[in-house]
């Protein structure tokens, strides 16, 4: 994995050098293996290299083709290069390295556009074709990758990370108050929106195509259900074995040093499973820990370390100290609130220590159906049986009186939000469940912004219309679907790749194997959730008896991290000084009494508002790095 970052000028005038290299200098640490830049009249290509495949200068970056009329700047890996590689040669492309990168520019020369459905892998890519004056921009198909751009009068820019974006001198730091609301209700910024009004996100499995001044995005993947005929479980079982096989073993090939994260779940377990089966030496894991018995997983990590016999590593973490939030917002950047990226950072800097690339076991609980909501909506059903009046006279007031808890996921927490959504849709109660501000909350917090029309902007349109999008009939695919395109990528996915990346270090998905996922559409819901008990049930079937029971039926426990209690102790003094009454005013944008109460409720444990106070602490963070510093 590497930063790459670039620049057009669709009116011809020559691209600056300097502008270029300020461009990845804002993300060297992405790359800490060198730099690359491409300058030819319109068009700049610059590259910060993080070298795993073909460690020789052969590989550096931006590459060409045979006569340098096609060069491409790439970030990700293409995990079946060797095999494109072979037929191209066929067809009679010289290669002057070994890297996949070379492989891109030669597939788009051999096939244009359609070289991407033979891609597997994570990937986004800015390519340029000279004698056709085209700037090619892609995002692979889950949006592992990220890729963000901006259009500056007849200038287009790119970039990895929005931080190159911000080097530009006539970028405009507007904000998009359409998507502070967004990140209000979410905690995150939903693609193709960011923060900044004049950067976008390119969509997992889109690219977007600039040519004769026109800009025209195109979707060329996106997950289709439909199930197979007739199968027995035990069919689709061998399948999913083969095709996790596969996908684990296409993700060991490289040249540097490389382990996994282990959480001692099921999904992480699994990826070091395969690991081991193709490996002589022990697979190197790596795991934390937390001082607070009820969050630390490292007792599971080390049952599933000692029985794969790996050679494990491990770390504490004692607490959550201001300077290390700063530190993560700048890194995130979008912004996004995942208190469980202090776990992801530490993780990924005990890994680097060791190694230079890293399997991670993300995307399972949206493909396989590995979360609570699921379960929530078949609940539903029933609950929405008892009549109206008991539930809003008996059950409602009863829940109301719940005392607060501050688990991983508090208990009181689950029950007060499956009983507020038991009358909704099926879209509307999927997407309260991710809410952390309703819309009264929203327009109550962002007052001082109450002239502008933008922060009514309803998340929920945002559910609906991708349930709409869906092909998907049954009410679990629907679901699966959603979070497929919503959360893991806005979320999960940029939380890995913004951490990992704040080492150095390379991640990879196999779970998220475009196959896999293809194959996860076609299962019958049932093979998912079963009996509407038994989540993630086939996944499970498989790895049973290659992987303890208490692994593999444990409830499910998440990389949460005890955030209400750092608030309230540990972090207190630096939440209460970003959050500051003066610093709110400064900002412009939230209501200072608002954020006092929830602090106030929370500090005295009337409410677990930790989800919403680290979503304002990180967006206050977040203002004085990319805001007010301009």
């Amino acid at each position: 994995m590497c930063g790459i970052a670039g620049l057009l000028h669709m009116n011809g005038e020559d691209v600056c050098a300097e502008r270029l290299q300020a461009m990845t200098d804002a993300m060297s640490h992405r790359g800490p293996d060198g730099e690359g830049h491409y300058v030819h009249g319109r068009i700049g290509l610059g590259h910060r290299r993080l070298a795993i495949i073909d460690l020789s200068p052969a590989g550096k970056q931006p590459m060409r083709n045979e006569d340098g009329t096609i060069w491409v700047t790439f970030n990700g890996e293409i995990y079946n290069f060797a095999e494109i590689r072979t037929e191209l040669m066929q067809h009679g492309h010289e290669f002057h390295s070994h890297t996949d990168t070379e492989v891109i520019v030669h597939a788009y020369e051999q096939w244009g556009v359609e070289c991407l459905a033979r891609f597997n892998g994570m990937f986004a890519f800015g390519l340029w074709d000279e004698p056709r004056k085209r700037l090619w921009l892609v995002r692979d198909r889950l949006g592992i990758k990220p890729l963000y751009y901006a259009q500056i009068a007849d200038t287009i820019l790119f970039g990895s990370e929005i931080k190159a974006l911000l080097t530009y001198p006539e970028f405009d730091r507007e904000i998009d108050y359409e998507a502070l609301a967004y990140f209000l209700a979410l905690n995150y910024t939903p693609a193709p929106h960011t923060l900044f009004k004049h950067a976008r996100q390119i969509l997992p499995g889109h690219y977007l195509v600039i040519e004769n001044g026109q800009l025209q995005h195109v979707e060329y993947w996106d997950v289709r259900y439909r199930e197979d005929g007739y199968r027995s479980e035990d069919d689709y079982a061998e399948e999913l074995r083969a095709l996790l096989d596969s996908s684990v073993k296409l993700r060991l090939v490289s040249d540097v040093p490389f382990g996994a994260f282990l959480s001692g779940g099921i999904d992480s377990s699994t990826v070091v499973y395969w690991m081991s089966q193709h490996l002589q030496e022990p697979v190197k894991t790596f795991s934390v820990g937390f001082t607070q018995s009820n969050f630390d997983e490292r007792p599971y990590a080390q049952k599933v370390a000692a029985f794969l016999h790996t050679d494990h590593r491990e770390q504490m973490v004692a607490g959550q100290a201001g300077d290390l939030f700063t530190k993560l917002v700048w890194h995130a950047e979008e912004p996004l609130a995942d208190s469980s990226m202090v776990a992801m950072y530490h993780v990924a800097s005990l890994a680097r220590q060791h190694v230079t690339m890293a399997l991670s076991g993300d995307g399972a609980d949206e493909i396989f159906a590995g979360y609570e909501t699921y379960q929530a909506y078949y609940a539903h059903r029933l609950y929405r049986a008892i009549p109206s009046a008991i539930r809003q006279r008996v059950v409602e007031p009863l829940v109301d009186r719940l005392p607060v808890t501050q688990g991983k996921v508090a208990w009181d927490f689950k029950v007060r939000r499956f009983v507020k959504s038991g009358a909704l849709n099926e879209e509307d109660a999927h997407a309260s469940w991710r809410m952390i501000f309703n819309a009264d909350a929203r327009r109550a917090l962002l007052k001082p912004l109450a002239d502008k029309p933008e922060i009514n902007a309803d998340v929920v349109n945002l559910y609906r219309a991708a349930f709409a999008q869906t092909n998907a009939r049954d009410p679990l695919n629907r679901m699966l679907y959603v979070d497929t395109r919503f959360y893991l990528p806005n979320d999960m996915l940029v939380k890995v790749d913004r951490m990992t990346m704040a080492h150095g270090l390379e991640a990879r998905e196999p779970l998220l194997d475009y196959r896999l996922v293809e194959f996860a559409a076609r299962l019958p819901p049932h093979l998912k959730l079963n009996q509407m008990r038994h989540k993630k049930y086939l996944l499970k079937k498989v790895m049973s008896k290659r992987l303890p029971d208490e692994i593999l039926w444990r409830k499910k426990a998440g990389f949460n991290v005890p955030n209400a209690h750092w608030i309230k102790q540990e972090m207190k003094p630096y939440v209460t000084d970003c959050l500051a009454p003066a610093l709110l005013k400064k900002m412009g944008w939230l209501d200072h009494t608002v954020v006092l109460a929830l602090l106030k409720e929370h500090f005295e444990n009337r409410a677990d508002n930790s989800h919403q106070i680290w979503g304002l602490l990180t967006l206050a963070v977040w203002w004085q790095q990319f805001v007010e510093v301009s």
